[in-house]
């Protein structure tokens, strides 16, 4: 997740933000926000990190569902299912707590896995892992995995790489998985294992975080129109890339105006919906959902 060089920008320019909104004749699904709601103004992007400020966004950008993150099967959680918000259990330690994501899956609090790659010290293949891709193929849900560049100087960069993903997704044919953040910056690696495993997808988030207002145009094209275009055109398959933000680490807008800029018009309900429904199954939503 790209920020310093890009937040202190100083020149005042036409940002990705104050460029229009093309109106879109579906509705969206953001496949990667978090829900842990501080209440604090985010440190990267100045959003506030609340659920009226979640909710805003949404309404703002014509966004009807979500995909929550969370860490360590957050007792916490609020239930968002009223806004469509699902949540994935969040493996945030060495050793999956078998008990804690068996009972949450099964009672439907967690629709999903993430596995945060990097900031654990241990690889996807590692056997502390396998218990969790066993529960995925019993409950039928989608295992998500950070991969790419971290917030953190202790995480560690290798066991983030996405390449790793390709060796799971062999063992696990039967389960879907996702490379959270396109892998970024090892992205041509991540559109390559997704493109060459069926059950691989890749949410196209957090290539940029931070406040949008004073990056250039030429600087939103190079780091994030270009990456998603290329991962877009090797694929050549519309049903594998997932639209996402990181919200609160970013807004909405930008990104939807950055995918709309990437792929071809006649590709954008798969991108900014349909892909999410097949693999996320957001109870409540159709599979496809014309714009009221």
């Amino acid at each position: 997740m790209q920020t310093c060089a890009f937040t202190r920008i100083k020149e005042k320019v036409e940002s990705p933000s104050s460029v229009a909104l093309a109106s879109l004749p579906f509705q969206i699904v953001d496949a990667h926000v978090h829900t842990k709601f501080s209440g604090k103004n985010n440190r990267f992007s100045g959003i506030p990190d609340t659920e009226e400020s979640l909710l805003a966004d949404m309404k703002a950008n014509g966004v009807i569902g979500a995909i929550g993150i969370t860490i360590n099967y957050d007792d916490n959680m609020k239930d968002l299912s009223a806004i469509n918000v699902i949540h994935c259990a969040g493996i945030f330690e060495k050793k999956v707590n078998v008990k804690r994501l068996e009972a949450g899956l099964k009672s439907k609090k967690f629709s999903c896995i993430k596995i945060y790659l990097g900031y654990i010290h241990q690889y996807a293949n590692d056997k502390n892992y396998h218990v969790a891709y066993r529960l995925a193929q019993k409950y039928k849900v989608p295992v998500v995995f950070h991969t790419g560049d971290t917030s953190t100087a202790n995480a560690l960069l290798k066991y983030a790489d996405p390449l790793q993903i390709d060796e799971i997704a062999v063992q696990y044919r039967d389960v879907n998985f996702v490379i959270a953040h396109l892998g970024n910056l090892w992205v041509e690696t991540a559109a390559e294992v997704a493109y060459k495993n069926e059950n691989v997808y890749a949410d196209i988030s957090a290539f940029l975080v931070g406040n949008f207002e004073n990056v250039s145009p030429e600087r939103w094209e190079e780091y994030v129109i270009k990456p998603i275009r290329w991962s877009f055109g090797l694929m050549e398959d519309p049903t594998k890339l997932l639209f996402g933000t990181d919200w609160p680490l970013a807004l909405m807008g930008p990104y939807i105006r950055a995918v709309q800029s990437a792929i071809p018009p006649e590709h954008w309900e798969d991108v900014f919906y349909k892909n999410a429904m097949r693999v996320y199954k957001i109870p409540g939503l159709p599979a496809s959902a014309p714009r009221k």
